[in-house]
């Protein structure tokens, strides 16, 4: 039997992944005093990891390090899983060795020692990691973290991140110039590598400084590990990178790090006690794993780290010099969990925000509208909106008993009071809907029937119906689902409303938006290009694109912004709106998008908009978003990096 997917009304974007560090520093004895378990740092890390399973599902890992280990026992332990539950699968695995050894002897499994000597993952410090495949093999080789080994402790490094660097190329070059020979060309490989590299030279240096001091090997390599300096390292390796990351590492002996990119892309969060110290892509993974307060938590500051010595010294220091900050708006908007105080505002804000569109295109006629929402993750600014239009129809019910005069009716006064926006549940899925049926042509039509609708919601002919959604990229499933269904219910209208504005622009630094081709407002504004007889528009983009093709990324000007620029937000909406549009809906459909101006005003915090306004925080930005137009236009249906 064939599980058929279940699309959300706008097409899933696949996007950042997920980290999560986290270091004990107290004795593992301590938590088994406290707690009752020598498994308190595991069971904490498979909490941060399950509380961030919407930031990847198409695999996870963990790693984790053991201290103060004798030679020959082993001190590193990673698992990693593309299993469909992978969190589970994972951690599955993990205490299937435990109930191992508690049916053996029970009392081994609160016996530190033992378990240190015995079983993998009862060391003091754990990285976790969520896997979104923007591209390439859904594979254990694809899933972090990544473990650079060798036979010197100080010299091992596993390194697990949510990044996308736009300069692989430049920097798989870099290593091959200092006689590096790796294993493939990605960037995670490229990154650990980089860190390696200068890992490497760090330890290099240091053995050269106590060697002449009469020091043993074995004395020096012990100093190694207290002298090690990890800000240093990070900042050799790292200031050539070009891209958005949040990228994590641990070493062999001890050591850890956070490094944040400078325009601050990729989130990170982090946390620290007596206890404990955790970093997380989400603030309210770490709230709700060690009950806090937001305030508690602390955010890793763009161009910084948050470097963690096995001694227990913690700090955030500088790496990078920041630039403008770029924080990443789509984590406000769709990707980060709602549940964050500041992100649910946000989120309300933005459907609020468009209460001024939504009110001009029906025509102020909230008696005759239903407001619902499609999929559930708009839901949150689906009641912003609710609030914006109560706060309007307030407005309205002033000025009508003001205008009622001195003596009005009781029943006046009432029939104004008891006005309301009409919400309505419209569309359910059905997620367990299953089909024998392969053919295309029959799977589409089962498609089109995965929402159950509520019949008898809309009066015929009569209603517009208003549904919200977070973002419209492509639109395939709108046309060919969704409208075709809310068109059943025979509304006069249907106006979509998208929390996020037009998305117009390919995305290069972890969001699986790479391909002009696939965004319905590009097509839109090709359209009208071709309509208006502006066909010349497209090629002097092209020839401006092929020209800075051999140029240095600092010299590229993004050139595509040209397609866009003939035409208003509002032409453009009306474009997508009619390509949406299948052929046998019977009512008007509108689609209508948040402004920029109101995302900043919603999201001031995170002003990052490069994919609707082509205005990229780095200068591989602009090389990828020309390249992408140049194999858009020469007919490559392949990523631009």
């Amino acid at each position: 039997m064939n599980n058929l997917h279940i699309p959300p009304m706008s097409d899933p974007i696949k996007h950042e992944c997920g980290i999560a560090l986290l270091r004990l520093k107290q004795p593992l004895q301590y938590y088994v005093d406290k707690y009752g378990t020598a498994f308190y740092g595991l069971n904490k890390l498979h909490l941060l990891m399950e509380k961030q399973h919407n930031r990847g599902q198409d695999g996870a890992g963990v790693a984790n390090i053991k201290f103060d280990m004798s030679p020959g026992e082993r001190y590193i332990s990673r698992y990693r899983s593309t299993n469909s539950k992978p969190i589970q699968d994972i951690f599955d695995y993990i205490n299937d060795k435990f109930e191992k050894i508690g049916e053996e002897n029970p009392e081994n499994l609160k016996d530190v020692d033992y378990l240190k000597k015995n079983s993998g993952f009862t060391g003091e410090l754990f990285l976790g990691h969520l896997r979104y495949g923007t591209f390439g093999r859904n594979s254990i080789e694809s899933c972090h973290p990544f473990l650079r080994q060798n036979n010197w402790i100080t010299r091992n490094l596993v390194v697990a991140g949510n990044f996308n660097l736009t300069n692989v190329d430049e920097l798989f070059d870099v290593l091959l110039h200092v006689g590096q020979h790796p294993k493939e060309k990605s960037d995670t490989v490229t990154v650990l590598e980089k860190i390696g590299h200068f890992l490497d030279m760090e330890n290099d240096e240091v053995y050269k400084e106590l060697k002449p001091q009469g020091y043993s090997n074995a004395e020096i390599y012990s100093k190694i590990a207290e002298r090690l300096d990890i800000e240093k390292i990070l900042k050799r390796a790292s200031e050539d990178w070009d891209g958005g990351y949040a990228m994590a590492g641990l070493l062999g002996h001890g050591d850890a790090f956070v490094l944040r990119d400078p325009s601050g892309i990729r989130p990170a969060f982090w946390y620290e006690d007596d206890e404990v110290c955790v970093v997380a892509s989400e603030r309210p993974v770490i709230q709700t794993a060690f009950n806090l307060k937001s305030e508690q938590i602390n955010e890793l500051q763009p161009g910084h780290a948050l470097i963690m010595k096995k001694n227990g010294l913690i700090k955030e220091t500088l790496i990078n010099e920041p630039k403008i900050e770029a924080k990443c708006s789509f984590e406000r908007i769709y990707f980060s969990r709602g549940s964050d105080v500041d992100i649910y505002n946000e989120r309300k804000q933005l459907g609020k925000n468009l209460v001024p569109q939504i009110m001009e295109s029906i025509s102020n006629d909230l008696d005759n509208s239903v407001f619902s929402f499609i999929p559930n993750t708009a839901e949150v600014s689906f009641y912003g909106m609710i609030k914006g239009l109560e706060d309007h129809l307030n407005e309205e019910k002033i000025k009508a008993i003001v205008a009622l005069g001195n003596d009005p009716s009781e029943k006046d006064i009432r029939k104004i009071l008891l006005q309301r926006a009409r919400i309505e549940k419209i569309a359910i899925k059905d997620a367990k809907l299953r089909t024998f049926i392969t053919q295309d042509d029959s799977r589409d039509d089962l498609v089109a029937h995965v929402y159950d609708i509520t019949y008898g919601s809309v009066n015929r002919g009569k209603d517009n119906l208003v549904i919200i959604d977070d973002s419209i990229v492509r639109g395939t499933t709108l046309k060919q689902s969704v409208l075709r269904i809310l068109d059943r219910l025979e509304p006069k209208k249907i106006l979509v409303v998208s929390s996020a504005p037009q998305i117009r622009y390919p995305d290069c630094y972890g969001i699986d938006m790479a391909k002009l081709g696939d965004f319905i407002a590009f097509e839109a504004a090709i359209s009208l290009l071709h309509e208006r007889n502006m066909i010349y528009v497209i090629e002097s983009v092209y020839k401006k694109c092929k020209e800075q093709e051999s140029l240095p990324k600092e010299q590229i000007k993004n050139y595509v912004q040209e397609i866009y620029a003939p035409f208003s937000n509002e032409e453009i909406s009306e474009k997508i709106s009619e390509l949406l549009t299948p052929p046998s809906i019977k009512a008007h459909v509108e689609i209508i998008y948040q402004t920029v101006k109101n995302l900043h005003k919603a999201c001031p915090g995170n002003t990052g908009d490069w994919y609707f306004t082509g205005n990229y925080p780095t200068n591989g930005g602009n090389k990828v978003v020309n390249k992408a137009f140049i194999n858009w236009k020469e007919g490559k249906n392949e990523r631009a990096y």
